[in-house]
């Protein structure tokens, strides 16, 4: 057990950080309580270079995962996706209590909260991190607990206002819903299988008829309760709630972390039980294809449906990430392809996460950016779709930032969000999928409505009140994220070969252990012995 200490470097250099965090957010001087962000940013710094360094697939480390070069690029990916995210929580706590400890009305640092949400911001991605370096069931298990944990926590302290306390005990309850599905799913393929190794049950997999009644049970368990990490039907119904209730700055968190960690477990999972079932040696098993078709292509209409029905900008961008995870479903079915990088739906779908995480997080940013004043004479987060009129020529750097992030979650050429799609349809149409194809056409088409008017809004419309228009909020990191979001959609198509082919790599499948059939001894050959 001790050899795994080398490839959780990252992991434990975000641990150190969390610990030394929840310490000094109890500081009585707010100089240090102040640092939690600087020392969170380094801390992520670090954990990327270190993941760049993690054993890829010429490691004996990684030789038993069914995806030995998996790590350094999922666990890069989801530092620098948290070091994105991370200017626009400044502020999402604490803001009104560290004003009030200014003017010298109150001074209790233990009743800071600001420690404590950067702590579990870290978690959350730690346990993301370790959901791509599972091998094991019960480490994958509690990874996911771990990204979950602290994310109902974070939805329930994000805002002052009762609806984030409600939006947390929903996402609690139905977490926890979906946790007992894909933890009595593991507990059914060790009973199939006889082992909670990765490596053990893909031996297992391997075998004539080791796919049995149960295991296959097991695995549509699991998946049903993962589903609820993914936001993918039928576990998607509380997105809409949860993003709308819980601060736009943790919704945006909200948008990735679980995402990827749900991804990455269906990725190992299904590498347990091989792309090795098509007449062509690189499809899943056939119950495991209808199911994951049905969710996808139910989870792209209903999301892309339900959204156009929406005026509020979270509730629309809530079920645009449950659209997404329908998207890169077809990924995950299309599986690793012939070996080229077109066709390998697996990178495609790692590819995608990559540029989902970068403009969803710029949309998301950009709404944290503004507020306005609340019915109680506070300020509070815009929410509204009506808030976004004319904000290209009130605040330009926000509004063209949203307007290039929706255009690119809409996959409009040439921004990074086209060549996402690029790869998930190419890699879909090698693999025969083309009814999937035209389905995610369809939905593409119909997603274009609702993307154009989040774009639209900022670019095209005028402001009817001026006097209740929103403004920018004291938080500036919310607006250089939006920023540099905004930039990267743009600058990341110059990177896109690179980026391809490390998805490529990572996605490079073990090949599955040859059977050797064992003939029984002849007599002859038993009376020699």
């Amino acid at each position: 057990m001790i050899e795994k200490l080398q490839i959780i470097h990252p992991e434990m250099a975000l641990f150190a950080a969390t610990c030394i965090v929840l310490l000094i957010g109890l500081s009585g001087r707010s100089a240090l309580r102040s640092a939690c962000a600087p020392l969170t940013g380094v801390a992520l710094l670090a954990a990327a270079w270190l993941g760049l360094q993690s054993p890829g697939a010429d490691s004996e480390l990684m030789q038993g995962m069914p995806f030995p070069g998996l790590l350094p690029y999922a666990k890069t990916l989801i530092a620098l996706i948290g070091l994105l995210i991370l200017p626009m929580l400044a502020g999402t706590v604490d803001r009104s209590y560290e004003k009030a400890v200014e003017r010298g009305e109150v001074y209790n640092p233990m009743r800071s909260t600001r420690g404590e949400f950067y702590a579990f911001f870290m978690l959350s991605l730690i346990g993301v991190m370790l959901c791509a370096t599972a091998d094991d069931l019960i480490w994958l298990f509690l990874a996911l607990e771990l990204t979950s944990l602290p994310t109902y926590i974070m939805v329930a302290m994000s805002t002052s206002r009762l609806r984030s306390q409600e939006a947390g005990v929903k996402y609690f309850f139905l977490g926890a819903f979906g946790a007992a599905m894909f933890l009595y799913g593991f507990a059914l393929l060790y009973g199939a299988t006889g082992s909670t190794f990765l490596s053990e049950i893909r031996e297992a997999m391997a075998e004539p008829g080791g796919a049995g009644p149960m295991a296959m049970l097991g695995l549509v368990m699991v998946i049903v309760g993962v589903s609820f990490k993914i936001a993918a039907v039928p576990m998607h119904f509380y997105a809409a709630d949860v993003y709308q209730g819980a601060g736009t700055t943790v919704a945006a968190f909200l948008a990735f972390a679980p995402k990827a960690a749900g991804f990455f477990t269906l990725l190992i999972l299904l590498g347990a039980v091989g792309w090795t079932h098509g007449p062509n040696g690189d499809a899943l098993p056939p119950e495991l294809r209808v199911i994951l078709w049905v969710i996808a292509a139910l989870t792209m209409t209903i999301g892309n449906t339900l959204a156009l029905l929406q005026t509020s900008v979270k509730r629309i961008l809530a079920y645009s990430s449950v659209a997404h995870s329908g998207y890169m479903l077809v990924g995950l079915i299309a599986g690793p392809g012939a070996g080229s990088i077109a066709s390998n739906g697996l990178a495609a779908m790692l590819f995608y996460l990559l540029c989902y995480g970068v403009m969803t997080t710029g949309a998301f940013a950009a709404i944290a950016a503004l507020e306005r004043r609340a019915a109680d004479g506070g300020r509070e987060e815009i929410d509204s779709i009506e808030d976004l009129r004319g904000l290209c020529r009130v605040y330009p750097l926000v509004g063209w930032s949203m307007v290039v992030c929706s255009l690119s979650l809409l996959g409009l050429p040439p921004l990074l969000g086209f060549f996402g799609k690029l790869m998930l349809f190419t890699s879909a149409i090698s693999a025969g999928e083309i009814v999937l194809v035209v389905v995610m056409g369809l939905n593409s088409a119909v997603a274009a409505f609702y993307y154009l008017r989040l774009a639209g809004y900022p670019l095209l419309e005028q402001r009817h009140d001026e006097a209740e228009s929103p403004t920018l909020t004291p938080a500036p990191g919310r607006r250089l994220a939006a920023c540099v979001a905004a930039v990267g959609v743009v600058a990341l198509v110059v990177f896109i070969s690179p980026l391809q082919r490390a998805s490529h790599e990572a996605t490079q499948l073990t090949p599955l252990p040859a059977v050797v059939e064992v003939k029984p001894a002849s007599e002859a050959e038993v009376a020699r012995r």
